[in-house]
């Protein structure tokens, strides 16, 4: 999947771990700062977003320190960063990204998903400085519905549920699908709906959509309309949230219901995994960020996992510790490129190049379309419990947003 017409970009070949001195530092002694910079967030440490956005918090942290310690900081000022815990409330999230820029933030972490990162960006944009989710998802997470200087660090639904389809039907033979969306935020019902629309134009056949609601806790109702069909799925599309998504794993394996399990990014998290265990967490497919084992995400994992293992004191378990890092990295190497934190100037550079992150290279449209996130997307299964990378996807025409 590339980006269709507009003019060749500069590609900016760094992770992040060597990124800054590959990118020239014309600017850091004409910029007359002496304040540090600040990066605010509003990410969210409690509550049901916190799984996404803590692991986020905490390479971000590690990002901060790395830029300080190994690059002199952003433009010659020393960064700091300040995160006030969105607590999963939309109304916090937003308070909380105006009490940070209050305080002078120049850049906002938002949180991973649109429901509560959209306010974040929203006080971002107002305030002309730059926001950026984690990991949102949503295509409603773009300057279409944010502002022209807003941008998520993920690859949209429109790749990672094509990926997901792709994956099933062209890879794997499953030409028969159950669909369960989980209504409870825009991630989970675009997930689906994506996934329905693409899975269909490739040939593939939908034999029930479903619902669920997040906290229910019976599937029960849902598992007897399943069992109504006239044949099992060849796969399950189950577009959900947080321990909801191995409650429902759990509930269909015992059951009978023996088809794969296949979902987005929201698998990516230590606690599904562990809830399904070893009895339950086999034969079970999502698409993610990236891979943080060895080298095969990307050349210098390694480096980043000790960076984080020495300020944490364990390493990184999930892909979205790499969101956060990326997230800082990106800011840090646009600001550079922009020579200045001023809000167009950074979304300029952003749309202006291509970056290679551990989050795999990342290419932004313009505001008019959107700042589609060209992006790949990471494929990993689960067996007895345990994540293993099967590599890198890129869709082909997945669909539009």
């Amino acid at each position: 999947m590339r980006k269709k017409g507009g003019n060749m970009k500069d590609k900016i070949v760094t992770l992040g771990i060597i990124v800054l001195s590959t990118v020239t530092f014309l600017f850091i002694g004409t910029t007359a700062y002496s304040k540090d910079l600040l990066i605010g967030g509003a990410a969210c440490e409690t509550g049901m977003q916190a799984p996404l956005d803590t692991p986020g918090i905490n390479g971000a942290k590690v990002a901060v320190k790395y830029l300080n310690d190994e690059k002199g900081g952003i433009l010659g000022r020393k960064v700091k960063f300040v995160n006030l815990d969105g607590k999963s409330d939309p109304a916090t999230v937003g308070n909380s990204a105006l009490e940070v820029l209050d305080q002078g933030a120049e850049f906002i972490i938002a949180p991973c998903d649109f429901d509560f990162g959209g306010p974040a960006s929203t006080a971002a944009q107002n305030a002309g400085v730059v926001g950026m989710s984690l990991c949102a998802s949503d295509p409603l997470y773009s300057s279409w519905s944010l502002g022209d200087k807003q941008f998520t660090l993920s690859m949209w639904n429109t790749t990672m549920s094509a990926t997901a389809a792709e994956f099933a039907y062209n890879e794997m033979g499953w030409k028969t699908a159950y669909v369960v969306t989980d209504q409870i935020i825009a991630y989970t019902r675009s997930l689906s709906e994506y996934f329905l629309v693409h899975f269909d134009a490739i040939g593939g056949k939908i034999l029930l959509e479903d619902t669920y609601t997040n906290g229910d806790n019976d599937f029960s109702a849902q598992l007897a309309r399943l069992k109504a069909l006239d044949e099992e799925p060849d796969v399950i599309f189950i577009s959900s949230y947080g321990v909801d998504i191995a409650l429902i794993t759990k509930t269909l394996r015992e059951a009978g219901i023996t088809a794969p399990v296949l979902g987005g990014d929201s698998y990516d998290d230590p606690g599904v995994w562990e809830a399904l265990g070893a009895k339950f967490g086999s034969d079970v497919y999502f698409v993610t960020h990236t891979w943080m084992q060895g080298t095969e995400g990307h050349p210098d994992m390694p480096e980043f996992v000790k960076l984080y293992t020495d300020f944490h004191g364990s390493a990184p378990d999930t892909a979205f510790v790499a969101t956060g890092w990326d997230t800082v990295m990106l800011f840090a190497q646009a600001a550079e490129i922009a020579g200045t934190t001023d809000g167009a100037a950074v979304a300029k550079a952003l749309e202006d190049n291509e970056f290679n992150l551990l989050t795999g290279d990342l290419d932004y449209s313009n505001a008019a379309d959107g700042h589609y996130p060209y992006k790949a997307a990471a494929l990993v299964a689960l067996t007895k419990g345990e994540p293993s990378f099967l590599g890198w996807r890129n869709p082909e025409n997945p669909p539009a947003p």
